[in-house]
């Protein structure tokens, strides 16, 4: 509870909310409600159970306050401003620039009685999956609640898009998931290097730029010589709608996620089907090779996916009520659910992020010297420190503290030269 009312005071993500009219609140202490409100949702547990710990609130007023006050809209700028925070501290260079970020989904489990839960074929148990983007300095952009029978990767984009933070990565990792050709293809399009990590070499298939291109020491990769060629001639004729295509999902006509549906589903013999086919293939086959042929590179990758499942189990251990079942079955409360998690997450990591910076200046004062790589391996997802269980005290929510520092007086630069080095390495292969 503490570590939501700094945050909040902090960075003032609790003005985002407010009833639907617009009016200021009519509440005797906003700030104080929004806090236990998100720390309650947060943590998955009923606002009855949770009235039984809280003093001076009651079950009623805060299921109220969180159906009243609070929508997947404004729980979305509240996440953009904690990341928006987190990004102007020193100490989030030591994990990264920004400029990357991995996708990833979570089983959550539901009940069985509402539209949204299915048996899931990967997990092997009913429920629904939370889809998070998480940002190379451990903090999540975006998070959204899908079925189990949906086919994640389609959510790769629409998250990047959706994404409202000064933060805005060019590079996003997936899991093997990610490996579709019309994935590939509308990334290219909209500007994003998509890279996934990759498995079962045997299965996947590189394709020539021509029937005559053959290669010295690679050629077996392409099977058959003449064949799994390209067909350059289909994009050129198809390339205006392709733009299109692209435009229309930037600017918001058609949905990144609705878009790849229809396209994994759509006619073989639809000729904007075959083209993303055709440039997915190019860019998918371009990748492979960059996988391959760079070993610095496939440690970036393993590292990302790393952080977005290391994330995962972080946000499963902040919503610890309920033994982590969502109990909404209302899939719009079960999407509410998901970025109240989100939100509480990313504010203990913002939080958690301010006190390792605040050891690292202790330390500075007492003659140590700071090597900014051994601070790269230290992550935010920090939990012994936290009591998740007992009376919850709310006296913080009426002292106000301290201005945060967000300076750090050490030496980030070698790591993002280290990086820059790396990528030329990469670009080079």
């Amino acid at each position: 509870m503490g570590i939501v009312a700094r945050t909040a005071y902090w960075v003032e993500w609790w003005r985002r909310f407010g009833p639907p009219s617009g009016n200021e609140p009519k509440l005797t202490d906003p700030l104080g409600r929004y806090v236990i409100v998100t720390f309650v949702k947060g943590t998955n547990m009923g606002p009855y159970e949770a009235a039984r710990h809280i003093p001076g609130v009651s079950g009623h007023e805060l299921s109220y306050v969180a159906n009243k006050h609070f929508s997947i809209v404004l729980l979305n700028e509240a996440v953009a401003d904690l990341v928006n925070a987190h990004a102007r501290l020193d100490i989030s260079q030591a994990w990264g620039d920004g400029t990357a970020v991995a996708a990833d989904g979570t089983h959550m489990d539901t009940y069985l009685d509402n539209l949204l839960s299915e048996t899931s074929v990967r997990y092997g148990k009913p429920g629904g999956i939370a889809y998070h983007h998480v940002s190379d300095t451990y903090i999540a952009l975006f998070t959204h609640f899908i079925p189990c029978g949906v086919w994640e990767a389609v959510y790769i984009i629409e998250g990047l898009l959706k994404n409202t933070s000064e933060v805005q990565p060019t590079t996003v990792h997936a899991d093997t998931q990610g490996q579709s050709f019309p994935v590939f293809a509308l990334a290219h399009l909209l500007g994003f290097d998509l890279m996934p990590r990759i498995r079962n070499w045997k299965e996947l298939t590189f394709y020539r730029p021509s029937k005559h291109s053959e290669y010295v020491h690679i050629d077996a990769l392409f099977g058959e010589p003449g064949k799994n060629v390209i067909d350059f001639d289909l994009i050129e004729s198809q390339f205006r709608h392709l733009m299109r295509v692209a435009v229309s999902v930037r600017e918001g006509t058609i949905s990144s996620s609705t878009l790849l549906k229809r396209l994994r589903s759509g006619s073989r013999k639809n000729a904007t089907y075959a083209a993303f086919r055709e440039v997915g293939r190019v860019i998918r086959t371009v990748q492979l090779l960059r996988y391959l042929s760079d070993a610095p590179l496939r440690r970036r990758v393993t590292a990302a996916t790393n952080k977005v499942e290391s994330f995962n189990r972080f946000s499963q251990w902040i919503g610890f009520g309920n033994r982590g079942v969502i109990a909404d079955n209302d899939p719009i409360e079960q999407e509410k659910a998901m970025k109240f998690n989100a939100l509480l997450t990313n504010a203990v990591i913002f939080h958690n992020a301010l006190d390792i910076a605040e050891i690292v200046r202790q330390l500075l004062e007492e003659g140590w010297e700071i090597d900014p790589e051994d601070l790269a391996h230290i992550s935010p997802y920090l939990t012994e420190h936290i009591n998740r269980f007992g009376e919850y005290s709310t006296h913080e929510l009426g002292i106000q503290p301290e201005a945060y520092d967000p300076k750090l007086d050490v030496d980030f630069t070698p790591l993002r030269e280290q990086d820059l080095i790396t990528a030329g390495l990469g670009q080079a292969a």
